[in-house]
Parts: C-alpha cells; structure tokens; sequence
C-alpha cells in the first residue's frame, strides 16, 4: 500500500482536502486528530505536558487545554519545540498503527495521511508520496483571521512552519486551494487517479 502525506502551511485547505480522499473512499487519517487523542486525559504526553508545562493548562477533564497551550507555545520557540518533542514521537505511533490497520484490510491500493509539520518533523521519508496543499500567505492569514485569530497570533503561527513555496519545491503533487472548491476537488480527482495507477 502506497503511503502518502498531505501537507501545507496552517490555513492551506488540508481538512477540506483530506475529506474530499475521504469523500472518494480512500482511508484517512488526521494527525491533529491523533493529537487530540494522545492529549486526552490519563495518557503519557498529556503527564508529561503537565510536567513540563503545569497542572494549570489541563481541562477539567484532565486532558490538555489547547486554548492555554497555544499561547505559550507559539510565544516562545523552546517551549514549541519541548511540547513538539513530547507529542510528535507519540503522534507518529499512533500513524504507524493506523497504516498497518489499513495494511491488514489489503483492499486499498493507497492511504492519505494529513501531517501538518511533516517536514519540519524530517518525516517525509516515511512516506512514498507527499501532497501539498498551498496558497498565498496573504490568504492563509485572512482565513485565519475569518476564524478569530488576531493578525499578529495568525503571521507567528505562519513563521512557526516552513513557507508553502518551500514545502511545494519537495511534493510530488501540489494542489492550489485559491481557486474555487470544485478547483480544489478536480485535483483530488486527478491526483486519486494518478495514485491509484502506481
């Protein structure tokens, strides 16, 4: 089974790409997804969030506030790259496990995986393919700001990645996500096909 990334900047239209794989059947999974996970209440990275961050940043819960988190950490490089540390390694295992669960139903010729920081993580060789999504930076910053973040919190997010252009320069496949959605979705379609003929 093909193993294949999809990667972009923050804002770039990943969720809405993985779910067109998802809407032509072709087995995802969602890294952020897994993230959540891993940070739930009782599990290892969240103790050893607590630890390294202070009991105050868990929910009620008991899992990890991201609300709190994401403040801290995109403030401030060194605590990003701790709290990197401790959620990626777990974040990649729970990956490696959901690939070898699709392995194991030997009935998909290829599988999606979104992985934001893929190559800031050196994690692109795990993969056979990589896809990146991409559109102007101006336009990542609009679309952040459309989703409550204030300008200055959406250009640290932006710095705290690699520049799309750079992420394209190292895909297989690029899909443009300026254009209008039914754009965005012939490239899906295009690039299942290309996949799906490997």
């Amino acid at each position: 089974m093909l193993r294949t990334a999809l990667t972009g900047g923050i804002a770039t239209g990943k969720s809405y790409v993985l779910e067109q794989f998802r809407r032509r059947g072709v087995p995802c999974l969602d890294s952020d997804e897994l993230a959540h996970g891993v940070t739930a209440a009782g599990t290892e990275a969240t103790a050893a969030i607590a630890e390294r961050f202070g009991r105050e940043i868990l929910a009620p819960d008991g899992s990890v506030n991201r609300a709190k988190l994401g403040p801290i950490v995109f403030a401030d490089p060194a605590a990003r790259r701790d709290l990197e540390a401790i959620v990626h390694p777990a974040v990649y295992r729970a990956i490696a496990a959901g690939i070898r669960g699709f392995e194991r139903l030997d009935q998909y010729p290829f599988a999606v995986v979104d992985v934001p920081l893929l190559f800031e993580t050196g994690h692109d060789n795990d993969f056979d393919r990589v896809i990146v999504t991409v559109c102007p930076p101006e336009m990542q910053i609009t679309r952040l700001r459309e989703r409550g973040m204030s300008e200055a919190d959406a250009r640290r997010r932006l710095s705290a990645q690699w520049p799309t252009d750079q992420k394209a320069a190292r895909a297989h496949f690029v899909i443009r996500t300026d254009g209008t959605f039914d754009d965005t979705d012939r490239q899906v379609t295009e690039i299942v096909s290309a996949l799906r003929s490997i």
